[in-house]
């Protein structure tokens, strides 16, 4: 009987890769780094106000304009540029190399779902040591819509040659876990971000402090019963 989980995606930005450096470079620019929250949060938020209108979200344009309207205006482009060169160079934590290493060794498949350019975010992983585990890289700017579409997931697991119902989605984001539940896929939530996933979403089918307890506990499941 086939495993329960025939691929894995994960999440990028703040699921694999430490976006704490970030707020450093605010400092260097004369802002807090205490920016960097509500600054990642209004620009999630924003690419998906615009993916519901109907527009595409680009990366860099959508980050330019959320960085600038929480610093009320009062950073320049040079310093803008400064601020988002960061994420080329922000490191991975120390669980996400071990559980994608983890499910190497058991011969599934592991996938990146996140946004932006996939050259760019090839680059990202390469970068943090990372890209060795990676078998394949989508982002919303080949689907055309960001997540959590359903049509998101449903385009990473048609990458990933596995079938929506067997592939699991690892996030630190209970809203982007209950996407890709809603989607139809599986489900691992790390609980390093949010401490705790709110009732209003779906709970993951699998949830761990670390990469590595959620990898595992994927790993784990048995076949479904539907």
């Amino acid at each position: 009987m086939a495993a329960r989980v025939g691929a894995v995606v994960f999440d990028v930005l703040e699921t694999l890769l430490d976006l704490d450096p970030i707020g450093e470079r605010l400092e260097e620019v004369g802002q807090p780094a205490a920016v960097l929250g509500p600054f990642f949060m209004r620009f999630q938020r924003d690419a998906m106000a615009l993916t519901l209108a109907g527009e595409f979200a680009d990366f860099t344009a959508t980050a330019r304009q959320a960085l600038r309207t929480e610093t009320r205006q009062t950073m320049s482009e040079d310093a803008i540029d400064h601020v988002l060169r960061g994420f080329a160079e922000v490191p991975a934590f120390p669980d996400a190399a071990p559980a994608l290493s983890r499910l190497s060794e058991a011969g599934v498949p592991v996938g990146c779902l996140t946004v932006g350019d996939p050259d760019n975010t090839r680059s990202f992983l390469a970068g943090a040591d990372l890209e060795r585990y990676v078998d394949q890289v989508v982002t919303c700017d080949v689907v055309g819509v960001w997540k959590p579409a359903p049509q998101v997931y449903r385009y990473a697991a048609e990458a990933l040659d596995c079938e929506l119902g067997r592939m699991a989605l690892v996030a630190v984001h209970a809203w982007d876990c209950h996407g890709a539940k809603k989607a139809g896929a599986l489900a691992g939530w790390c609980s390093r971000l949010e401490g705790e996933p709110g009732e209003v979403f779906l709970p993951a089918d699998v949830r761990g402090d670390d990469l590595l307890e959620v990898v595992d506990g994927l790993l784990a499941l048995g076949p479904s019963s539907t």
